[in-house]
């Protein structure tokens, strides 16, 4: 999953995960996005980042919407704004979620380097598709 490990053993899986460099974690991070905006944007998953709007699908806290507050790249969890829980002391801390249980619904695009990654990706879409529909044209051109 992270890296070159070839290892079935769980132990080994789960260590590769812990000793992940930052880069690789960085594509752990991600949630997919609304359908709204892989209309819009041809991509159906990116990475977590603060400031972008998420809603969280599962747990608790399932339907809560809120703004990515920080993202934790040790843990691979984010937090969300409003996601709170309180300690014995009583002091409000955020509660860690996993990117997995969160849709997307409002990115932050400030980034070019971020506009430039959907743009990458959306062009590999776009060829992947255009090649599958030349296919199909030419197997409907063999039978007649």
């Amino acid at each position: 999953m992270v890296g070159v490990v070839k290892s079935a053993k769980p132990s080994k899986q789960r260590l590769s995960l812990f000793k992940a460099p930052l880069h690789r974690r960085h594509r752990l991070l991600n949630a997919k996005l609304s359908k709204e905006l892989i209309g819009k944007l041809g991509v159906k998953r990116l990475p977590v980042r603060t400031e972008d709007v998420v809603k969280i699908l599962r747990g608790d806290w399932a339907g809560h919407e809120g703004k990515v507050v920080k993202v934790n790249y040790d843990d691979l969890r984010i937090h969300v704004d409003g996601v709170t829980v309180k300690k014995a002391d009583g002091t409000p801390v955020f509660y860690p979620i996993h990117p997995s249980n969160v849709m997307i619904i409002k990115l932050d695009l400030s980034d070019k380097m971020r506009k430039r990654i959907i743009e990458r990706r959306k062009g590999v879409v776009g060829e992947v598709e255009e090649e599958l529909k030349e296919v199909e044209v030419k197997k409907e051109e063999k039978p007649s």
